[in-house]
């Protein structure tokens, strides 16, 4: 339902952008803000469900989307919209952890183990998928708002099915569940990571769009008369950035004394030692930025360079959840018989060739001729590195910690959405701004000379995920085989 609403979204944000009166530096904040927001809170609410319970965590989560989502649906304003998908992003963060923490609990490692987290992989390109499509339906027929209405709706049915279907945890006295919430909880080290990620999503999602190599170095050398010129909002911004760089470090200290003193330890400092840990974070961080921003400007592409429709744009995608859930039932099937390493760099060598593809493509172009094979290659990477890196962040954690495990894989997937989105937006931006051959930015051929090097940016990102994993996975070997 999560990525339901994403593919709304993003084929109904020129829309939403224009009845709500969003200025054109809010216009991607309806998407980012819920990752913003998602992505920061995944590790507290991991740790919760620990603690609480996966069960309970999971139906406080369904519910709380549930109400928020009826509430972007009923928004008037732009400001309502943005606030609401914050806190739909803070709901989606109860249920994303505890989702996979009831898949480890439930099936045990082996095949059915493989098959759920295929399912729940494969389950999010059909979700995005038929987003985009009954978004762009919406969105030409009776209004976007719909998108979130049904979206709501079956929040509920979920919300009702869940309470009845999910096993019931075994339940802690309140006492006791209290004295675990104070005592068994990293508080400290989860708020650090927390407003961290926040100041620094915040600082980069605001930051000016369009630095000069020299303005970055009177902004280093912090020249008196140019730190004024830039007001206080830049002065604020630079401070963020320190702070947000301070938090992270005092993180890594506190998690290493925590460690060093046998304490519950947000994510031990020992993980990242090792490699297999290290590469299938900065992968999944740099394959899921690259998909996000592929398919936020493939529609900025289809609508505002093409002039295509919503409705049209939408069918447009269809290949796009057909393509993720076809590669999720195969690497669900395989994922124990072929190597990790092979899996991951199969996949994403093919969203490397549609991010090129797109980079290249000239918007007179048949749909087929282009286009539609990028649109069907593009999620191959993210849904093939989904099972593999699940299954490989899950193992390392212990069984009572795997709703953190599941707010690690959550929170680097859904940081690298955000920040992907923020830096492709500078990119794109500052490219269009300096775009010379026409004067109006907003023509066509401006804007799609900022969308050719947002799609040369994913590039970028997902080659250096593929040389890393070509690296640093290479002795895996195979992932998800029942332990004896």
């Amino acid at each position: 339902i999560s990525t339901f609403l994403s593919g709304v979204v993003v084929v109904a944000i020129p829309t939403i952008a224009k009845d709500l009166n969003l200025p054109a530096n809010l216009i991607l904040w309806p998407v980012t803000i819920f990752s913003l927001t998602c992505g920061c809170t995944l590790l507290i609410c991991g740790t919760i469900s620990d603690v609480v319970g996966s069960r309970q965590t999971y139906l406080l989560g369904c519910f709380l989307q549930c109400a928020f989502t009826l509430a972007c649906g009923l928004s008037r304003t732009g400001a309502q919209m943005i606030v609401f998908r914050a806190f739909s992003g803070i709901a989606a963060s109860f249920s994303l952890p505890s989702a996979v923490s009831l898949i480890n609990e439930v099936f045990p490692p082996g095949k059915s183990r493989n098959a759920a987290f295929a399912t729940m992989g494969g389950s999010q390109p059909v979700g995005f998928g038929l987003g985009l499509v009954l978004g762009g339906v919406f969105a030409s027929t009776v209004g976007w708002q719909w998108g979130f209405h049904t979206a709501a709706i079956t929040n509920l049915v979920m919300f009702i099915l869940s309470a009845w279907q999910l096993p019931k945890n075994l339940q802690d006295t309140s006492q006791n569940l209290w004295h675990r919430l104070i005592n068994d909880i990293d508080w400290t080290g989860a708020i650090l990571a927390s407003v961290g990620l926040a100041l620094l999503s915040y600082v980069i999602r605001f930051v000016r769009p369009c630095f000069t190599t020299r303005e970055v170095w009177q902004l280093i050398s912090l020249q008196r008369h140019y730190r004024e010129s830039f007001g206080h909002a830049k002065t604020t911004n630079i401070c963020l950035l320190i702070l947000s760089f301070a938090l992270f470090l005092a993180f890594v200290v506190w998690v290493g004394r925590q460690e060093r003193l046998g304490r519950p330890a947000l994510i031990p400092n020992s993980l990242w030692h090792h490699k297999v840990f290290s590469c299938t974070c900065i992968c999944v961080f740099c394959v899921w930025a690259s998909f996000n921003i592929f398919e936020q400007y493939l529609n900025f592409f289809f609508q505002e360079v093409q002039k295509i429709s919503p409705l049209g744009a939408a069918i447009r995608f269809i290949p796009a959840p057909i393509s993720g859930a076809l590669t999720n039932i195969v690497v669900g099937f395989i994922v124990h018989r072929v190597r990790g390493d092979w899996i991951v760099i199969s996949t994403s060598v093919r969203t490397v060739v549609a991010s090129v593809l797109m980079a290249i493509a000239n918007p007179k172009w048949s749909y087929w001729a282009c286009a539609f094979v990028a649109n069907f290659f593009n999620p191959i990477g993210a849904d093939g590195i989904f099972t593999v890196s699940n299954l490989l962040i899950t193992s390392m954690f212990p069984p009572k910690t795997q709703g953190v495990a599941g707010g690690v894989f959550n929170t680097v997937s859904q940081t690298g959405k955000n920040v992907g989105l923020a830096l492709s937006a500078l990119i794109a931006n500052q490219v269009t701004a300096q775009y010379p051959p026409v004067v109006d930015k907003h023509d066509p051929e401006a804007l799609l000379a900022g969308y050719r090097a947002a799609f040369w940016f994913c590039a970028g990102l997902t080659g250096a995920s593929l040389g890393l994993s070509v690296w640093g996975l290479r002795n895996i070997g195979k992932v998800g085989q029942k332990k004896d």
